[in-house]
């Protein structure tokens, strides 16, 4: 009975994250024999400002990004 729970980024659509559910179900099914009646996927959305590696949320990664696109300085 196997339980997956993913943590995300938010920002993805229905459909993407409707798809990531479908595709975990099958790696269940296919690398352990779980039953997918048996098999619960868990989504957890995280808001970018919540979500930090190297001491950076990616807000702030996605802030600095846009920003040197504007000033013409590609990141």
């Amino acid at each position: 009975m196997p339980l997956i729970d993913v943590s995300i980024a938010e920002g993805r659509s229905p459909q993407q994250l409707r798809k990531l559910v479908s595709a975990l179900h099958r790696a269940a099914e296919e690398s352990v024999g779980a039953l997918p009646e048996n098999t619960t996927v868990i989504i957890r959305e995280v808001p970018a400002a919540h979500w930090s590696k190297a001491d950076q949320t990616i807000a702030e990664r996605q802030q600095a990004t846009t920003a040197a696109v504007i000033e013409g300085h590609p990141a």
